[in-house]
């Protein structure tokens, strides 16, 4: 009798990705900043449907001030019912002459599916259906509590997102691509442009981030479109971020300039742009990608602090800072006696952090020493 044949094939190699990838997924804390950031950036993208009511919705005939968070009921005396909140009446109080929310007996039921304030999905489509509400304009939810207006803080803490998360992460890759740019040219030219990148590089580095944005934000009218200060500040955040980054790939490619397949490519006829982005930046891939995960947070900080001090968002869009700036308005009495005010700043709090685990579990899944 023979013997069997033995399996000799060898296995499939993987590639880098898919070996990061089996390694991230070992990481518990990763998949959890991963999975908040998604939940977060969705929220924000359908920001008008998650949201009861507008961005700068309120009544100016019924004003409703630091409205407190409104409890959602499920029970009564009488067993289960649908989804209730309870109507709030004002009234002063004698003792420290501030106006006191006491739940009145009317009740307002919740629907989901409700028609409400008109927003445009993706900023494409009309649309005014909201997830829920109680299509009572003398009864509303507030989820979060109300600001100093009235309005509701859930709502303006999403349509916030919209602006937080979407200067963040767009100033950081604009500013990649300019860093990826000017490294890739001062590692493959050198000689003058080397030098003039890098004293550039130098002369923006030297100045205070801050000082700088308040300098380049006073060149422009006051009176600015909002919508046009939205991309001023993106263009700013870009400028003075790309330093950094041209350093470490112009240290990096002067290394792969001299790898033979760069030298190939040059004998073949190759131009100076296909030799850059197509051999030798893609080497830079797995650096990238755990850099931006780290850039991102930082972006976010700097964008809420200049929303904070009044340079960033303004009326009638907001971010999480400009809504910090308007407890900060409150003075003490936000941390005693409102402090769902300061929620805004659980989310920059939060998403920073997750961006952080997010980042670290890219580093170690790329990092070969760190594999399982």
């Amino acid at each position: 009798m023979s013997a069997p044949a033995l399996n000799t094939r060898a296995p499939r190699a993987q590639s880098q990705f898919a070996v990061a990838w089996r390694q991230f997924r070992k990481n518990p804390l990763a998949r959890f900043g991963g999975v908040v950031l998604i939940l977060l950036y969705f929220l924000a993208l359908f920001a008008g449907f998650f949201a009861p009511d507008g961005l700068s919705n309120y009544s100016t005939t019924n004003l409703t001030p630091y409205h407190p968070p409104t409890p959602i009921h499920v029970r009564t005396d009488q067993g289960l019912t649908r989804p209730f909140v309870y109507g709030y009446t004002q009234q002063l109080n004698p003792d420290t002459f501030v106006n006191e929310y006491r739940p009145t007996a009317e009740r307002c039921p919740l629907y989901f599916g409700v028609r409400g304030d008109s927003y445009r999905v993706l900023g494409l489509i009309p649309s005014t259906l909201h997830l829920f509400g109680t299509g009572n304009d003398t009864c509303k939810v507030y989820l979060f509590g109300g600001d100093s207006l009235g309005r509701d803080l859930f709502s303006r803490t999403l349509y916030a997102g919209q602006i937080s998360l979407t200067i963040g992460v767009l100033s950081v890759l604009l500013s990649t691509l300019i860093g990826m740019l000017m490294g890739a040219m001062s590692a493959y030219f050198g000689g003058w442009v080397d030098n003039v990148i890098q004293r550039l590089i130098e002369v923006i580095a030297s100045v205070p981030y801050l000082f700088l944005i308040i300098l380049l934000r006073s060149i422009f009218p006051q009176d600015v479109n909002p919508i046009l200060a939205l991309y001023i500040i993106l263009g700013m955040l870009a400028f003075i971020n790309w330093g950094g980054l041209a350093r470490v790939v112009r240290g990096q490619l002067l290394s792969v300039r001299e790898q033979d397949y760069v030298a190939a490519a040059t004998s073949l006829g190759a131009s100076n742009s296909r030799i850059m982005w197509q051999h030798m930046l893609p080497s830079m891939t797995t650096y990238l990608i755990v850099g931006l995960s780290l850039s991102i947070p930082a972006t976010i900080l700097l964008e809420s602090s200049l929303s904070f001090v009044g340079i960033g968002a303004v009326e009638p869009y907001a971010s999480w800072g400009s809504l910090l700036n308007k407890a900060q308005e409150g003075g003490f009495a936000s941390i005693t006696q409102r402090p769902w005010v300061l929620i805004p700043g659980f989310f920059i709090v939060l998403t920073v952090m997750c961006f952080q685990l997010l980042g670290d579990g890219l580093r170690d899944a790329f990092d070969p020493r760190k594999r399982q």
